[in-house]
């Protein structure tokens, strides 16, 4: 018998209870309220009057008023390159213990975004709901006896000349873990701080039979690679085969959907899929039950959000919020809408883009889905394609064709005549004719957005299509220093970055 499985699974089943009792808008008016006085004797709490903005009556009001929007660079070339240098009390009190490096999918440099105490505190806390929303997965007491591998990134910091550690969140996190979790962790300490990806999975090959893995963790694309790495390794027919108590993957940073039947192929079980929103500004939200995939987000844990209607006239060619953009609260807004996420930290990130686009599937209990990327979104021509639609079409030429599409990439060319087309490079093993693909995928979109389809009967003339061996696309993130980790594939490229995609694949 699991007797400390017992005990556990005891414990998260009356923690649990209690979590369930939430009301999301008096959580999110006294995060603000609390934002705002820890931080109104900062540089920026000064200048922003957080000090006046606590006495109006309706502090939510002033807060917009007061402060514009701020994306990375606003806040980094205002603000944030203060606390780089070393200066105290900036944008939060005290100064950050880390910096998480996010080099993302679309900048050139990585950005260095402050962690604080309070904000590894607060993800800590999510971390806790988490594991208490287990509750409501039906899980054996065995199962909480059971290893979890978290696949994240080095937890080999770098030290900064300033003695500030930094790296990337998920590193960062790991380095952290309490010490009550240090014996279910895997791959344990020497492992997770080997800085070369490959090379750790390596590793992970050779110690995968002495654990016992009953869940993973981890973006679904390296999860996929290791996991093919560990069979491989081992001449096994899949997983199971070797962690038959693997029942929990705890998924994150990318919608799992696209990755759902390469997953499931690698597997010869039924594994629960639990959705996670871990940002490099902080831990967003969490799927707290079975019957969605939807995430709840974290109302009552040291961040304030907003959410900006996605529409093209409030949003400028950077990608960035326009100043006049408007931003609703928590209980403003509607389900089935695409809003642009902006949030206020413990960490000392005001009105921050941070670049994702959600929609709201049930606002009563604030569950949420990623639909995408601001500058991921593709509207040359009036196309207005965002990666949720992408996505949905991926899923259909997997079904047509019986295939698995685990990458793709997009951009909107122009041929020696100035006509568009959108160029698509999918990620299979299919090999059938690009054009038929090219001409389901077309349809599909024209199907499923009216925008797509009056573009497509004006100025945008046509689909073309490259099929391509997946691996290409992992082998372009080692090219481009981006492998493993938090790294994301850019799902939509500007010309310039789409020419040298091409100069890649054409010479491999």
């Amino acid at each position: 018998m699991a007797i400390i499985g017992e005990v556990i699974k005891g414990a998260i089943q009356v923690v649990g209870k209690l979590q369930n009792l939430q009301n999301h808008k008096d959580n999110q008016k006294l995060v603000l309220e609390k934002l705002l006085r820890k931080a109104q004797h900062t540089d920026f709490g000064k200048h922003f009057k957080f000090k006046d903005l606590l006495e109006k009556e309706n502090i939510s009001t002033g807060f917009k008023k007061n402060v514009p929007f701020f994306d990375y660079q606003r806040m980094k070339n205002e603000w944030w390159h203060s606390v780089h240098d070393g200066k105290s009390n900036v944008t939060w009190i005290g100064e950050p213990d880390y910096f998480a490096l996010s080099s993302g999918t679309t900048g050139k440099e990585s950005k260095r975004i402050p962690i604080t105490k309070d904000m590894l505190e607060a993800i800590k806390t999510a971390g806790l709901k988490q594991v208490m929303s287990l509750k409501n997965f039906d899980l054996p007491a065995d199962f909480f006896e059971k290893d979890i591998l978290m696949l994240g990134s080095s937890t080999d910091l770098h030290k900064r000349d300033d003695n500030k550690m930094e790296g990337e969140i998920s590193g960062i996190s790991a380095y952290n873990i309490p010490f009550w979790f240090q014996s279910y962790y895997k791959p344990g300490k020497s492992i997770a701080e080997i800085d070369d990806w490959d090379e750790r999975v390596k590793h992970i090959a050779k110690k995968a039979a002495t654990w016992d893995v009953g869940a993973l963790s981890g973006i679904p694309s390296w999860i996929e690679l290791m996991l093919e790495k560990v069979i491989e390794y081992h001449k096994l027919n899949h997983i199971h085969d070797i962690w038959p108590n693997l029942k929990v993957y705890t998924s994150g940073g990318v919608a799992f959907g696209p990755y759902e039947k390469s997953f499931k192929a690698l597997t010869g079980k039924p594994v629960q899929v639990i959705d996670t929103y871990l940002a490099s500004e902080g831990y967003i939200a969490t799927q707290v039950r079975p019957d969605t995939d939807a995430m709840q987000l974290n109302t009552d844990n040291g961040i304030y959000f907003e959410f900006v209607p996605f529409k093209p006239e409030y949003i400028d060619k950077k990608g960035a919020l326009k100043p006049e953009a408007p931003s609703l609260g928590i209980d403003e807004v509607k389900e089935g809408i695409d809003y642009v996420l902006v949030i206020s930290t413990v960490a000392g990130a005001w009105r921050y883009m941070i670049g994702d686009t959600i929609q709201f599937t049930d606002v009563d209990r604030a569950e949420i889905k990623i639909t995408g990327r601001t500058k991921f979104f593709l509207n040359t021509v009036g196309s207005q394609l965002s990666v949720n639609k992408m996505d949905d079409a991926m899923r259909h030429l997997e079904e047509v064709f019986d295939t698995k599409i685990r990458e793709y990439t997009i951009s909107a060319v122009k041929d020696k005549h100035d006509d568009f087309y959108h160029h698509w490079y999918l990620g299979t093993h299919l090999n059938t004719n690009t054009k038929t693909v090219a001409e389901t995928l077309d349809n599909s979109l024209k199907n499923a957005n009216k925008n797509y389809k009056v573009a497509r009967s004006k100025a945008l003339k046509g689909v073309k299509v490259n099929l391509i061996d997946p691996k290409l696309f992992y082998d372009w993130n080692d090219h481009q220093k981006k492998k493993g980790g938090q790294v994301k594939m850019e799902r939509v490229m500007d010309e310039e970055k789409f020419k040298e995609w091409q100069n890649f694949i054409s010479n491999k």
